[in-house]
């Protein structure tokens, strides 16, 4: 007995052991992931963050690692464990899921309404004025393969033009912040300004001397919440309660942004970028109008999801039948779907 006690107490020290010196972040007690790593955007407060100010997030915590250069680079990150949960638009999340990156999306992460959304901008007086003007020219774009490449070949197919002419049209990948100043210089032709929050779009026009030629939720039709928050299927596998937490949390979060009023909103993420302490500044805070997120609280829709599925298809990209919208989300810790 006592050399079975013996050999039982050895086993336990070794598996302790072996389980602290593995490289993912649980405690020794096979207790779940409870410090989140990911990555931000200066100036502007991600809904995780909001979250975790609110105290929505309970004992989880987030761990800042850098800013994002995009959702295809959020993707990349979170499928290598570089980070633990990412964001990105919908149709990249697509692609990436029919490469067999294994990603799931749980809840809303940004989107397009009346007052935040996505649009192509040229200078007063440009002689670019509809689809067909914009054969031949370059046009800015913040990162190639996500919201804004997808919004530009729908408008230009809704505009009349081959896939032949469409491959003229010239898409220049530049940061959103240097966006505007290159469409001044007139080194770009137009410019895709907008996205999350939409504060490089209305710092833009409130200077003045460039006019909209169309905006996303024009070209698709309505508005709609465009990309998600995601984990790794693996990583919901091995941290289901995190994940719900987190899910529940950022929701919560989403859905006090979709209610409270605008100046309180903005004054909360003031104080959240001011406290953290990373040398950003809150003067483009003004124009933060709406979280753009379509569905109360970040609820996920198969439509959010089978728009892009489609058009993939029929831009040749994926198989008819290769993804399917209910492979990509969940809402099952989403307490807004209920």
């Amino acid at each position: 007995m006592k050399k079975l006690a013996s050999l039982i107490l050895a086993t336990g020290v070794i598996g302790s052991i072996l389980t602290g010196c593995s490289d993912n972040k649980t405690a020794a007690d096979s207790k779940e992931d409870t410090v989140l790593q990911y990555q931000g955007s200066p100036g502007i407060v991600g809904f995780p963050e909001l979250a975790e100010d609110l105290g929505y997030l309970g004992d989880l915590k987030l761990d800042y690692i850098g800013d994002s250069a995009g959702g295809p680079e959020s993707i990349q990150l979170t499928s290598t464990k570089q980070i633990d949960f990412g964001a990105a638009f919908n149709g990249a999340i697509i692609k990436s899921y029919s490469k067999n990156v294994k990603l799931k999306s749980v809840v809303g992460s940004y989107g397009s309404d009346e007052n935040t959304y996505m649009g192509a901008y040229v200078l007063e007086g440009s002689p670019v004025k509809s689809a067909k003007d914009l054969i031949g020219k370059k046009v800015g774009v913040n990162i190639l393969g996500a919201h804004a490449e997808f919004v530009i070949k729908d408008y230009l197919r809704q505009g009349g033009l081959t896939e032949k002419e469409i491959e003229q049209v010239t898409l220049v990948t530049i940061p959103m912040s240097n966006a505007e100043q290159a469409l001044r210089n007139k080194q770009l032709d137009a410019a895709v300004l907008g996205g999350t929050a939409s504060i490089a779009r209305d710092r833009a026009l409130e200077a003045g001397g460039i006019v909209e030629l169309f905006k996303d939720i024009e070209v698709f039709g309505s508005e709609f919440t465009a990309g998600d928050y995601f984990f790794t299927e693996q990583y919901i596998k091995d941290n289901p309660n995190t994940v719900k937490q987190f899910t529940e949390g950022v929701a919560k979060a989403i859905e006090w942004a979709q209610t409270t009023p605008r100046e309180e909103v903005i004054a909360r993420f003031e104080k959240i970028i001011n406290e953290r302490g990373r040398k950003e500044t809150t003067d483009n805070l003004k124009y933060w109008k709406s979280t753009g997120i379509a569905e109360t609280g970040g609820v996920i829709t198969p439509s959010e999801y089978d728009v892009w599925i489609e058009w993939l298809v029929r831009n040749g990209e994926l198989k008819e039948g290769q993804v399917k919208a209910e492979d990509l989300y969940t809402n099952e810790y989403n307490p807004f779907a209920k």
